[in-house]
């Protein structure tokens, strides 16, 4: 495989990586409640993502999606009612805890969840979203040739994998730096608005996506 190609798709994936989207604020709802742990949980569950993506787009198997607008109606949806969910979830959060605020509950603000959980969040959220699909369907062949082996083009997806997460790493170190201020009870209950407002936000976004 040609390193200009590699290089290419490199900044290409880099440039998806960093444009904000769920993943980012995924992990700035976790890390700050639920640790570093947790946070990197998040990005492998975006890392196993990536390879199904890219084993279905490997294989052809994805392909159903462009070929099926019913099919790709369904996982669109199915993705957006996710998005929705943890935004309601993170919402109800937020509102439990003003209630307790208001009854003077001196309970400490603990809404963790485990490694397995937020293992599960990541994954979810990019195996469930169409965009990160039509990334592999439209621009991952571009950069394989029909010369390319699969091992070529499981590298690709690992260079992908590398990008995403030394980029979220940085984000989770960024955000332990400064946990004494996330710790607070009222940062979370803010934190916890936005998240469920944003990712209600990209929820809707995507249920109202056109199919083309």
């Amino acid at each position: 495989m040609d390193i200009n190609n590699i290089l290419t798709f490199i900044a290409v994936a880099t440039l998806l990586v960093i444009s904000p989207g769920p993943n980012g604020f995924l992990i700035a709802k976790t890390v700050p409640i639920s640790g570093q742990k947790a946070g990197f949980a998040n990005i492998w569950g975006f890392v196993a993502a990536f390879y199904v993506h890219g084993t279905l787009s490997i294989f052809g198997i994805s392909m159903l999606l462009v070929q099926s607008a019913q099919a790709f109606f369904i996982f669109k949806m199915l993705g957006a009612a996710y998005l929705i969910w943890i935004g309601i979830k993170a919402l109800i959060s937020a509102v439990k805890d003003n209630s307790s605020n208001q009854l003077n509950s001196p309970q400490k603000y603990d809404k963790s969840v485990s490694i397995r959980v937020a293992f599960s969040e990541g994954f979810l959220t990019n195996i469930l979203n169409p965009k990160v699909s039509m990334f592999y369907l439209a621009a991952f062949p571009q950069f394989i040739s029909v010369s390319d082996n699969a091992i070529n083009a499981y590298a690709l997806v690992t260079a992908h994998s590398l990008v995403n997460f030394v980029w979220f790493s940085v984000m989770i170190l960024m955000l332990s730096r400064v946990k004494n201020a996330t710790n607070n009870a009222m940062f979370k209950k803010w934190l916890n608005s936005i998240t469920g407002v944003v990712f209600i936000g990209f929820g809707s976004k995507l249920a109202l996506m056109e199919n083309g």
